[in-house]
Parts: structure tokens; C-alpha cells; sequence
């Protein structure tokens, strides 16, 4: 009789140079998300949304420091995470929450670069985003909003991005009362280019799109995406549920400004092919560095 010993299955560590990679990657976030806040917006009393929104207005209200505030209010935070994503996880955001609380004491004597609010609250967005977007890139969190969105989310009918709106909408809104109407209203426009930027740096710049083909020349499509794109392509094997056809299905993988051209080249061979295309955030491994095409 042979006994059965599950194993279970073993995680896989960080390397030396992976924890640096990702230690210098949240810092430098922390670090700008800093002075996104005590250089550009809370000099000029526009806020952020989240955590950080709150923890402004508490520390314009009570005269104790920014730092401080961000830091406690998202302790409870902390464990939430390391139960709802991983250890990993709990420590990069210790770690990066740490380095902005540091930081904004820091900048807070630092005298603000603009008194122009629009400028303030259009370069205090931007800077704000690439800051958390770095962090979120490396695997941290800033606020624990987003943390508290994904327990909330699995006791009610509502996603994670309308709850973290929702939140967001009271907070900016409360800027009203605290500070101006027309200060909440700049506060809004800084947590929308922030929003914005964040997306830009955690999914890169250059966008990535799937593309699905299927077409009766499937053959003479792909050797054009091969030679004229510089692109590989796969090719996968399909049924139409309502004919049950076999088809050939082509999967390929190319850049934003490469949509057009690929459009073109499916149109040329045939015009009722089946074209899906799909925006990806992030592709790894395979053969999707381009070739050199003449």
C-alpha cells in the first residue's frame, strides 16, 4: 500500500536583484507622489481622492502633518492587504507609504513651484499619477481605498471601480466644505489627470492590441502580417458553432499605430473577413519583439 503525500505547491522568491528593481521603483513613485502633493496641490489646497484626500483635509484642519496622517489611516490597511493579496504585497505598500510620509515631511517647507491653481493642479495630477502608477507597477499601494473597495465588493452588487468612485465623490465633495467650492472643483481635475497618467504608466505607452482573423485566405493574411508588419502570428484551429465549419483562426499581437496597416492588409485579401481586435496591457515572452521588415 502506497500512501499519497500531497505537496503543496512552493512559492517561487524574488531574486536579490528583483527586490532592488522593485524597492527603487516604489521609492522614486513614493518620492514623486510626494511632490505631487507638497509642492503643486496642498500649498494651493487642492486635494486627491482616497486616503490621501482625507488625510489633507485632516492635517489643514488640525495643523498636524500630512505625513503623519497618510501613515496611520492606512495602517489598518495593511494587514487587509496582506490577507486579501499576499505578504509581498504588504510589505512594498508599508515600504512605499513609508517613503511618502517621510517625503512630504520633508518637501512640506519646500515653498510651492506655482501659485496658479490650474498649473498646480494639472502638474500636481500628473506627478501624482506617475508616483502611484510606478508603485502599482512594482506591486505596492499608496491608499488603501482600493483594498477596502475589494472586501466591500464581494457584500454588495457593486464593482470595485464604483465603489472607489463613489468614495471619491464624497471626499472631493467634502473639499467643498473644507476648503472651496472652486478648490473642490480643481481637486477634481487633478484626481482625473492623475487617473488618467496612472493608466498611461502601469499599462505603458505603447499600447499592445490582440488581433483575431478569420478568413478563407487566412494563408496569404498571415504571410502579409509576416512580411509587410514584421509581426508573428499563430494559427489556431476553429469551428463555427452554427455551420460547424472548421476555420482557421490567425492570432497576432502589434502595437497601436500598427492598427491601420493591419486593417488595410486584411481588407486587400478579403473584404468579409472576421476582424476583433483588443487592447492588452502588458505581453511577455513569444516572439512579439518586431522583425526587421523591407
Amino acid at each position: 500500500m502506497v500512501d499519497l503525500v500531497q505537496v503543496k505547491p512552493t512559492h517561487k522568491r524574488l531574486t536579490k536583484v528583483q527586490v532592488l528593481v522593485r524597492a527603487v521603483g516604489i521609492f522614486i513613485g513614493a518620492v514623486l507622489t510626494a511632490v505631487g502633493l507638497e509642492i503643486f496641490l496642498v500649498p494651493n489646497n487642492v486635494i486627491d481622492g482616497g486616503i490621501v484626500g482625507v488625510s489633507i483635509m485632516l492635517s489643514h484642519v488640525t495643523g498636524t502633518s500630512l505625513g503623519l496622517f497618510i501613515f496611520i489611516l492606512n495602517i489598518p490597511f495593511f494587514y487587509l492587504g496582506y490577507k486579501q493579496i499576499g505578504k509581498t504585497f504588504a510589505i512594498s505598500t508599508i515600504f512605499g507609504i513609508a517613503v511618502l510620509s517621510v517625503f512630504t515631511a520633508l518637501f512640506h517647507p519646500v515653498p510651492a513651484f506655482t501659485d496658479d491653481i490650474l498649473l498646480a493642479s494639472v502638474f500636481g495630477g500628473m506627478a501624482l499619477g506617475i508616483g502611484v502608477g510606478l508603485v502599482i507597477r512594482y506591486g505596492g499601494a499608496l491608499d488603501g481605498t482600493e483594498i477596502l473597495a475589494i472586501l466591500i465588493t464581494k457584500k454588495t452588487p457593486f464593482s470595485v471601480g464604483e465603489i472607489i468612485m463613489f468614495f471619491n465623490v464624497f471626499i472631493l465633495g467634502t473639499a467643498g466644505f473644507v476648503f472651496s467650492w472652486d478648490r473642490a472643483m480643481y481637486s477634481i481635475l487633478a484626481y482625473v489627470i492623475a487617473f488618467k497618467t496612472i493608466d498611461v504608466v502601469v499599462e505603458g505607452l505603447e499600447e499592445s492590441k490582440s488581433a483575431w482573423i478569420i478568413s478563407e485566405h487566412y494563408q496569404e493574411i498571415g504571410d502579409a502580417i509576416l512580411n509587410r508588419l514584421g509581426r508573428g502570428v499563430t494559427y489556431l484551429e476553429g469551428e463555427g458553432a452554427y455551420s460547424g465549419d472548421n476555420k482557421k483562426v490567425i492570432f497576432c499581437v502589434i502595437t497601436r499605430l500598427e492598427e491601420a496597416k493591419l486593417k488595410d492588409i486584411v481588407q486587400g485579401y478579403d473584404s468579409t473577413a472576421f476582424l476583433a481586435l483588443a487592447d492588452i496591457s502588458e505581453v511577455r515572452g513569444g516572439r512579439f519583439k518586431k522583425r526587421d521588415i523591407h
